[in-house]
């Protein structure tokens, strides 16, 4: 029997995504393993687009020394209305950390633009994850059928003044 390695732990860095990370991002949301079977469809022709990169604040996580590897995570925080739009880890990559760091990430640029509050309508299996980390649950979204025919918990991100 074989003696088992644990992977090098490798240090992630969070830049701006770019307008040719779109493809990238795209690919991580249709492929997300959170939106297997009954939630398929939702992401199934989702598409993030360079120009939805140039009009949102985006950002991607990546190995640091990964500048054209995959992307390990990206979120989207929308200003007005202020919302976290986007947050997603890869499969391969869930477990290490990420997600957290993403949030922290976006509670710091919410803060540098002066939020006070991010709303974030959160998909079904990851409302446990945004309690962890520090939401808070404020409603429910009704349900948008055909694109999203079930109700989602919403939670708000409250941000602390510097």
């Amino acid at each position: 029997m074989g003696s088992r390695t644990s992977p090098v732990s490798r240090p992630i860095t969070t830049r701006r995504a770019v307008a040719r990370d779109a493809k990238r991002l795209t690919r991580l949301v249709r492929g997300s393993g959170a939106y297997a079977g009954k939630y398929e469809a939702a992401v199934a022709d989702y598409r993030v687009g360079a120009d939805y990169i140039e009009a949102n604040r985006v950002f991607v996580a990546v190995g640091a020394d990964e500048e054209g590897g995959p992307v390990l995570g990206f979120y989207s925080l929308v200003l007005a209305p202020p919302e976290l739009d986007l947050l997603f880890v890869a499969d391969a990559a869930q477990g290490r950390g990420i997600g957290r760091q993403l949030i922290a990430h976006m509670r710091s640029e919410a803060r540098a633009a002066g939020l006070s509050r991010v709303r974030v309508v959160s998909h079904l299996p990851a409302a446990d994850f945004y309690h962890r980390v520090g939401a808070v649950r404020t409603g429910t979204a009704l349900a948008h059928p055909p694109a999203v025919p079930w109700d989602r918990p919403e939670f708000e991100f409250r941000i602390p003044p510097a």
